[in-house]
């Protein structure tokens, strides 16, 4: 799964006043959230408690204190977030009705916790140097997120952690039992933390003559170096997104598998047809709140149809049509397996076989998580379609 970005528009600014003077600089948000509209000053001598009111109610708090107090206060406004209202004399919260309505409370929930803990905002001077007392060098972390040379900007204190913690993640990589090796997620795309998926598609059976494979949605590489370690002689791997193509070629070349993994911008297909053809889409049809959400949400299941639609014409005679998929989006009631069926029939397909396997990230077994039971039901299947 990769992340789609939008093309670049015109920078953003935002206006405060210091010091008695109108000030602007350009605003940066990875999230596309809009730049605040009303902006004050904050420092060490800031009291949480005042900082969260304000922030709840759409005020930014530029920071000019000490870098290492700004990350302490976000800390404190998250627990404020994560604790709102369990201490006051409040009606008992809504029980939603039913696993649909569950979701939609859980994501205007987690939307609003997101723009609350964005209004703690950071300087940034020319070159990613932030001008404030104990800042870190997160000059590469940006180099990777941003890209090089930018000019001063304001961005929000959440969001530098996400870059800082991409970082780490790019850096240590995460280890993938069926590769014996690591793969490294870039920022704003897709780290393969769930490696149940990667699993079956390390232990399908391959389709008889399978020397080349289509990757569609390559991501950091994890599923084409999979299939290239199994023997695949070539695979070729898409993606519309720059930063999930960067991945997989750097991710490619470390295992020493660029040779056989040739790496296309495109949408869904390339050219031709192949054996086999594997496609990892977003899982739950629902649209994104940021642009970094497109690898989690595809909305109108856009990209699942897509590839149903498109996969007969692209399979070799007796070739296979691998999806992997989540059936999360069913115990949501976002789209029943009826629907699912109905879509791979309409595409002229027939389903060979299914692979399942139940997940075992920690949040299936996290009984507090609002959407618990649907986490807890949830298995991932690997479809092996074929042309009807």
């Amino acid at each position: 799964m990769s992340v789609q970005t939008s093309a670049p528009s015109a920078p953003l600014h935002i206006h405060w006043e210091e010091n008695g003077e109108q000030r602007s600089a350009r605003w940066r948000s990875e999230a596309g959230m809009p730049p605040p509209k009303r902006v004050v000053i904050a420092d060490d001598r800031t009291n949480a408690d005042v900082a969260y009111r304000m922030a709840c109610e759409g005020t930014a708090l530029l920071w000019r204190g000490d870098f290492q107090n700004a990350r302490q206060l976000l800390q404190a406004l998250a627990r404020r977030a994560d604790h709102k209202g369990k201490s006051a004399k409040k009606k008992p919260p809504k029980v939603p009705a039913t696993p649909t309505e569950a979701f939609h409370l859980h994501r205007q929930a987690q939307s609003q916790r997101a723009r609350t803990l964005a209004m703690l905002l950071i300087p940034f001077d020319e070159g990613y140097a932030i001008p404030l007392r104990r800042a870190p060098d997160v000059k590469l972390a940006c180099n990777e997120a941003y890209g090089r040379y930018e000019e001063p900007f304001i961005a929000s204190m959440r969001e530098l952690l996400g870059l800082i913690g991409a970082h780490e993640w790019r850096r240590t990589g995460v280890e993938i039992p069926a590769l014996g090796a690591r793969i490294h997620p870039h920022y704003g795309v897709f780290s393969p933390v769930r490696g149940e998926y990667v699993q079956m598609v390390a232990d399908a059976p391959l389709p008889k003559g399978a020397a080349l494979a289509f990757d569609i949605g390559v991501g950091t590489g994890v599923l084409s170096a999979v299939l290239a370690k199994r023997g695949v002689q070539r695979v070729i791997a898409t993606d519309q997104d720059q930063r999930a193509l960067s991945c997989a070629r750097e991710n490619l070349a470390l295992l020493g598998l660029d040779a056989q993994v040739e790496l296309q911008v495109a949408d869904l297909f390339p050219e031709g047809r192949a054996p086999l053809v594997v496609c990892n889409p977003p899982w739950v049809p629902a649209r994104p709140s940021s642009p970094i959400e497109y690898a989690v949400y595809d909305p109108d299941s856009r990209m699942l149809r897509g590839f149903l639609a498109g996969l007969a014409a692209h399979l070799s005679p007796g070739g296979e049509g691998w999806l992997i998929l989540s059936d999360l989006a069913e115990h949501l009631g976002l789209r029943p397996r009826t629907q699912l069926l109905q879509w791979i029939a309409a595409a002229g397909l027939k389903v060979l076989d299914r692979i399942d396997v139940r997940p075992v990230h920690p949040r299936a077994a996290d009984a507090t998580d609002p959407l618990h039971a649907a986490r807890a039901a949830e298995v991932t299947s690997l479809w092996r379609l074929a042309a009807a």
